[in-house]
């Protein structure tokens, strides 16, 4: 076999020929170009170099004529086998609703942020100076977080949203971002989130966990000590949330920094997702959440965890046998591999979530105090999660009431 039929064997073996007609494309091994070979009886033709120098066959009409197979039966019939072309799954997308939800998604946004602010009870005016109400304080800073803009320019949003009737009094931009500083505001954006996501509890059954940084304007100093230079490293914060795989809606979400490990974070995610009235029957996330403790959380809620084992993950440790639900997850893994990710690589919407949130709102925390950052980190999954009930009504018809759903 000479080098060229070697290298056309190679190619068929390991690039993708494309047909079009009765020319086919074949890639290049050196760049991203595609010749053209055409199959014309016993003259085949490229159009490389090096057949239109040689004019015999070149690598890439032996790649088309491996890939083209043929052979011959005993009654000296010709059978061809062709490279079967792979077609990616779609799925139908509700053009009509989609353009309804994404044109009309601002102003429905400000009547349900007004609606799930109206849930939260109003705390005692303690003395001095009067202050603005809560729910206009929430109102405003989340409204902020979801125009993207800066807090001046934002001014005109929150003119139109007091003349809608969704403020009762105009706060200025210096004290949105003063009550953005407020620790006081955290819990009531955690309690904010997990009512946003309320509405869709008969809709999402199956889950995912996982966690992302956000960056922030802020520097740490990094040494480097291999090279024994200082280097400015920026400082992140994390992300921890829990979603449902059907439409992405966040129902827990907890805040760490930028190197908090992930594995502690699985159970009070899952406690606080089922403690909503979810009802949970996959859970799936990556190895760095594979623990005996929390697959045990999982089974108490009813739900099998699809948590992938690693390599080294035996049924006997050093210190003696492993749990019942470990041996058994760990040979279900090992022996039905491919139902076992099937279910496993639902997790992959909970990147898609992140992907929504970062590309939406920004990946980026502009606040300047790590309060500040935790509670703006906050407002971008609620404005998420209000978003993401905005095209449930419009794609699935669900009913919002964040009072009823909030006292059930």
């Amino acid at each position: 076999m000479e080098p060229r039929e070697i290298k056309g064997l190679e190619i068929a073996a390991k690039s993708k020929l494309t047909r079009k007609g009765a020319l086919w494309l074949v890639p290049s091994q050196s760049s991203t170009e595609r010749y053209k070979v055409a199959l014309n009886g016993e003259k085949p033709e490229c159009n490389c170099r090096d057949h239109e120098f040689t004019n015999d066959k070149c690598k890439h009409i032996f790649a088309v004529e491996y890939t083209i197979e043929r052979e011959q039966t005993s009654d000296g019939v010709t059978i061809t086998t062709e490279t079967v072309k792979v077609t990616r799954k779609t799925y139908a997308q509700n053009w009509p609703a989609y353009n309804a939800a994404q044109t009309h998604e601002k102003s429905e946004l400000q009547a349900l942020l007004y609606e799930l602010c109206r849930t939260i009870a109003e705390p005692e005016q303690q003395r001095g100076r009067p202050r603005l109400s809560l729910a206009d304080i929430i109102f405003a800073s989340t409204f902020k977080i979801y125009s993207t803009v800066s807090g001046r320019r934002f001014q005109s949003d929150l003119q139109e949203a007091k003349r809608r009737g969704f403020l009762s009094k105009m706060p200025s931009y210096n004290s949105v971002f003063r009550y953005l500083e407020s620790e006081a505001l955290t819990p009531y954006l955690y309690e904010l989130i997990a009512t946003s996501a309320l509405p869709l509890k008969s809709v999402e059954t199956d889950f995912a966990v996982d966690s992302s940084g956000f960056s922030t304007g802020q520097f740490m100093r990094w040494l480097d000590v291999k090279y024994g230079k200082e280097e400015d490293r920026r400082m992140w914060i994390k992300v921890h949330l829990m979603c449902g795989v059907k439409t992405n809606i966040v129902t827990s979400v907890e805040i760490s920094d930028g190197y908090a490990n992930d594995h502690g974070y699985f159970k009070p995610l899952v406690e606080q997702t089922a403690a909503n009235g979810f009802t949970l029957k996959e859970v799936s996330a990556d190895k760095a959440y594979l623990s005996g403790e929390n697959l045990l959380t999982t089974l108490r809620h009813q739900a099998i965890p699809y948590i992938p084992f690693k390599t080294n993950s035996k049924a006997q440790s050093t210190y003696g046998p492993k749990s019942t639900l470990w041996t058994r997850m760990l040979s279900f893994y090992n022996d039905n591999r491919e139902e076992f990710l099937s279910h496993y690589h639902k997790r992959s919407n909970v990147e898609t979530t992140f992907h929504m949130i970062k590309s939406k709102f920004g990946q980026r925390l502009r606040s300047k105090t790590m309060t500040a950052q935790i509670n703006e980190a906050l407002c971008k999954v609620l404005c998420h999660n209000l978003c993401v009930v905005i095209q449930s009504q419009h794609e699935l018809g669900i009913e919002t009431d964040f009072a009823m759903a909030e006292a059930a």
